[in-house]
């Protein structure tokens, strides 16, 4: 399936068509003495195989009926799908890469010794996932202490899988992606969101400076799912508040193998995630400083 496209327009397949990967082809990395390049393709490998499965597994539950308990908004909801797929995920990564550290957003922690960590998010788009929308996804990305290096996204309604990091170049499906467009300004598209209590405010005054700097906006509710079609050439740049590590790594680093940026911005109070082209991504950072 083409990885350039209407990625709202897909329709999720039967999930009779589904086939999850049988096994993992990739060794623990404390196996054997390898190279730097090669322990990345490893560990992308990896990453790759637990998204899909991951996605797989909170498909299945979805289709069985999900129990949605609420977290901190009626909004902010978890099911028993996210929590199955993090543990999946956490299982298999504790037996193929025992020596590093595992953060999920379903409350995982668990130290390692490596000096490397894994960001889970087993289902990025929970309300949408709850409310039967295909705009959700299975993601992961793994940092040093230095950098992020790779992330991994899952799109479970059309069976495409991002991989890419800094030094790995970013492909879907195992093409490589293209060059980012360079939109001009009136003609961009953010992908992006404010929660309705911080409008009027400080916060409020620096987005409405943001959305100067593009031409339209999307807000639907998966943050990944947005840097992936940012990263496929549908729109050009994503800013939102206060973003944790697993809803804003796995993005950045697909989007930086692709050639694009992504920064930390702190202005009025809080920190922005900005990810996209680098031209935007330049012109909405000067934006939410300006004030």
């Amino acid at each position: 399936m083409p990885c350039r496209g209407d990625l709202s327009l897909i329709e999720a397949p039967q999930l009779e068509a589904w086939v999850a990967p049988s096994c993992h082809s990739t060794p623990p990395a404390s196996v054997g003495p390898v190279d730097d390049e090669t322990r990345l393709q490893r560990d992308a490998a990896l990453a790759a195989d637990l998204v899909r499965e991951a996605a797989l597994l909170a498909a299945r539950i979805r289709a069985e009926g999900l129990d949605v308990e609420r977290k901190t908004s009626g909004s902010d909801i978890v099911t028993q799908a996210d929590t199955a797929a993090e543990r999946l995920i956490v299982q298999q990564l504790t037996a193929e890469r025992p020596d590093d550290a595992i953060v999920g957003e379903e409350g995982t922690s668990r130290p390692g010794t490596s000096g490397r960590t894994w960001v889970i998010d087993p289902v990025d788009g929970t309300f949408n996932f709850s409310r039967g929308s295909d705009w959700w996804c299975s993601a992961i990305a793994l940092h040093d202490e230095d950098d992020v290096l790779l992330g991994a996204v899952h799109h479970a309604a059309s069976l495409r899988t991002w991989v890419g990091g800094p030094e790995l170049p970013s492909t879907c499906d195992g093409i490589p992606l293209g060059p980012l467009p360079e939109t001009p300004r009136e003609a961009r598209c953010a992908a992006t969101y404010l929660h309705p209590p911080f409008y009027g405010s400080e916060v409020g005054e620096a987005f409405a400076r943001a959305l100067g700097q593009v031409g339209t906006l999307r807000m639907l509710g998966s943050g990944t799912m947005d840097v992936m079609a940012i990263a496929s050439g549908q729109w050009d740049v994503l800013f939102q508040h206060s973003v944790a590590d697993w809803d804003r790594l796995p993005g950045a680093a697909i989007i930086r193998g692709a050639g694009g940026a992504s920064a930390l911005v702190p202005a009025s109070g809080v920190t922005w995630t900005v990810t996209g082209a680098p031209a935007a991504v330049a012109d909405v950072r000067a934006a939410l400083l300006d004030g």
